[in-house]
């Protein structure tokens, strides 16, 4: 046999799925097509306890932040790079609809241990961004430096030799009771963690999927703080190598996936314009498509058909945040027979 396990893919769901497997002691090896430009590599990898236009807590934040800090971290001592970056999270509101909904939110005591009672007054330097209307700070937020832990993550499995180049497709699988085969060699589980492609599966074609395209900007400009991520209408992440990136923007209707258009860019920077007082200078900007599934948080679990046939994708933008306690989950799934939650199982969708 080659390996217990064929991933396919290695974005967020896949290097997680990855990591958890090489904890457990069990092989495997993972297909990713290397390209330049994904979701994942390009992608802010915010962590925030508060979401969304409505201001509400992330889903299962008390669970999934801790172990997604504690999952980082030990991948920072593994691979010897740093990548994961705690940071305070200013949300500045962008309308009076948005900080009457704050009045009523923070009054949830699951909201509130997120809030910091303490900030800095005043919240932000008025001169370099603008704060009408005022804001509140957030603890237990970061983000995480997505292209340096794919490439770190990467590194090892190579080292390893479980990590290669290439492309796996449904018709070159032979799926039996007992093993898979691809190109000859045998493994026990195949696992498609392949992103938005998974829209045209054959396998897992039920599935309501809703793809969204997203671009991020790259930019230089003054916001004072570097080491605070800002929410007004967009988020703005000031990075460890002095870089600040902004977005995003969000088409459900596309035709080029890494190509963003007219009417995105000129959203992003009438948002910037509105936020920074001073002048930003863009350098460059990345577009890509989050995998999304209808109503789903993320989808994980054993073809209903083929046992040996498993899936975990559907991450959208909270991968970073979802992906080490998804990716557990599966394992346990997969190798202890744990029953999935039916709010992530894949045959839940049936």
């Amino acid at each position: 046999m080659s390996a217990e396990f064929l991933i396919v893919g290695q974005g967020l769901a896949g290097t997680a799925l990855a990591w958890r497997l090489m904890e457990r002691g069990r092989s495997f090896v993972i297909i990713d097509r290397d390209e330049p430009v994904t979701s994942s590599k390009v992608a802010a990898g915010l962590v925030t306890p508060v979401t969304g236009i409505r201001l509400t807590l992330n889903w299962k934040y008390d669970v999934l932040q801790p172990e997604a800090v504690s999952f980082y971290r030990s991948k920072e001592r593994v691979t010897g790079k740093k990548f994961y970056f705690p940071r305070p999270l200013v949300w500045l509101y962008k309308n009076e609809r948005e900080r009457e909904i704050w009045q009523r939110r923070q009054l949830d005591p699951e909201v509130r241990r997120f809030v910091n009672p303490h900030p800095p007054i005043p919240l932000i330097d008025g001169s370099r961004l603008d704060n009408a209307l005022g804001g509140f700070q957030l603890r237990h937020a970061g983000y995480l430096d997505t292209a340096v832990y794919a490439k770190a993550s990467r590194a090892c499995f190579e080292k390893r030799g479980c990590w290669r180049k290439g492309e796996v497709s449904e018709e070159e699988l032979d799926i039996g009771q007992n093993g898979i085969v691809w190109r000859d060699e045998h493994f026990q589980t195949v696992v498609f963690c392949q992103g938005w492609d998974a829209a045209r599966s054959r396998l897992f074609s039920w599935l309501p999927y809703a793809p969204a395209r997203g671009t991020i900007l790259s930019l230089r400009g003054d916001v004072g703080d570097q080491r605070r991520i800002i929410n007004r209408g967009c988020w703005l992440v000031p990075r460890s190598d002095g870089m600040l990136r902004a977005g995003s923007s969000f088409d459900l209707r596309f035709s080029h996936p890494n190509e963003a258009d007219a009417a995105s860019l000129e959203a992003l920077h009438l948002r910037l314009q509105t936020l920074m007082r001073k002048d930003f200078e863009v350098l460059r900007h990345d577009t890509a498509v989050r995998p999304i599934i209808k109503h789903r948080r993320g989808v994980l679990g054993s073809h209903p058909a083929h046992a040996r046939v498993a899936f975990f994708n559907g991450l959208g933008s909270k991968g970073v945040l979802r992906a080490p306690f998804m990716a557990r989950k599966l394992v346990e799934h997969l190798i202890d027979g744990v029953e999935l939650d039916p709010e992530l199982d894949v045959q839940a969708n049936l």
